[in-house]
């Protein structure tokens, strides 16, 4: 499945990239604050999100 994913970035142009971008770090903010106040019923969300930010910047690198 995570190929099917890598596939689908590398499609994707560097605006559609960078709007992908902001969309996970805001997710990724927004369950860092969860978490801060109660603890988080998916303790994995947040390492799948951080994958997926990394991805997404290494797609970008190669981008350029």
């Amino acid at each position: 499945m995570a190929k099917s994913k890598k596939e689908n970035l590398k499609e994707m142009g560097k605006e559609e990239l960078e709007k992908k971008l902001v969309f996970l770090r805001e997710g990724l903010r927004v369950i860092k604050f969860k978490a801060e106040g109660a603890k988080s019923k998916n303790v994995k969300e947040s390492v799948a999100l951080r994958k997926q930010v990394a991805r997404v910047l290494t797609e970008m690198n190669v981008v350029k």
